[in-house]
């Protein structure tokens, strides 16, 4: 099973920059998009035929959101995560399939004066119970723009970073503590030490022409099954938005 995850800041205008060409050919059976930054119904869905869409829009218009197309019928979709603070922004769909949930979700984050960061550590415990709370029935398959570039190794100039939005010690924190509570992170998990593997680029002085980047973008699963992991993509040479997508190979159907 192919499951792709990409954060399109804002699908309409992704459209014309290449993502149709890119969902087709590689024709994932489940395709997740954070940042949708549009209403269900704001675009002419034509490049996904065979494929079940789901979408979370946020209350605000033309701000963060989440989509999923799968050509696997889930048994049941749930948006958000319970709680209505947490809910206003369309940032969590779930996918229900008989083996496996999958959750595509787009982090807060905290912004530029960190202005967001006691918010964001609010919502980290309460997404962590969320995931644990599935993950008693059945394994989980997170994926989505996490907003974290967890160790040193995910981003190439930790030193001048340190403390600024997405590499905080609250933040990295936050993200250990997701992951000893027993998820994986699959690509290092089949990658642990490989450097300059970035996902996220700033529009500013060059970097992606550069690598000048984070990873910030996810596949995480429940620990019981980070065997059937094949494989992890970071498709770095896929324009469109300011991220790349990034994939798995997983074999739990």
């Amino acid at each position: 099973m192919k499951l792709i995850s990409w954060n399109v800041n804002g699908l309409r205008a992704a459209i014309n920059k290449g993502f149709k060409e890119f969902f087709k050919e590689i024709d994932a059976d489940i395709f997740c998009i954070q940042e949708t930054k549009m209403q269900e119904g704001q675009l002419e869905i034509d490049f996904a035929d065979g494929y079940k869409s789901y979408f979370n829009s946020a209350i605000k218009k033309g701000y963060s959101g989440t989509a999923i197309f799968t050509k696997i019928e889930p048994k049941k979709v749930t948006y958000g995560i319970g709680i209505e603070e947490h809910d206003k922004e369309g940032r969590v769909i779930t996918l229900e399939f008989e083996k496996f949930y999958l959750v595509n979700c787009y982090t807060p984050n905290s912004k530029r004066e960190l202005e967001r960061l006691d918010y964001r550590v609010i919502w980290e415990d309460e997404f962590r119970k969320y995931l644990l709370k599935l993950n008693e029935t059945k394994p989980v398959v997170i994926c989505g723009d996490l907003n974290v570039a967890h160790k040193e190794i995910d981003l190439k100039n930790p030193k001048t970073n340190r403390g600024n939005a997405g590499f905080t010690d609250e933040e990295r924190q936050k993200m250990t503590e997701l992951l000893d509570a027993g998820f994986t992170d699959t690509f290092r998990y089949l990658y642990p030490n490989k450097e300059d593997a970035y996902t996220w680029w700033s529009y500013f002085a060059s970097s992606r022409e550069r690598n000048i980047g984070w990873r910030i973008d996810y596949f995480l699963v429940s620990k019981s099954i980070e065997k059937t992991i094949q494989e992890a993509y970071i498709y770095d040479k896929i324009l469109g938005s300011d991220h790349c997508p990034v994939g798995i190979d997983i074999n739990i159907e």
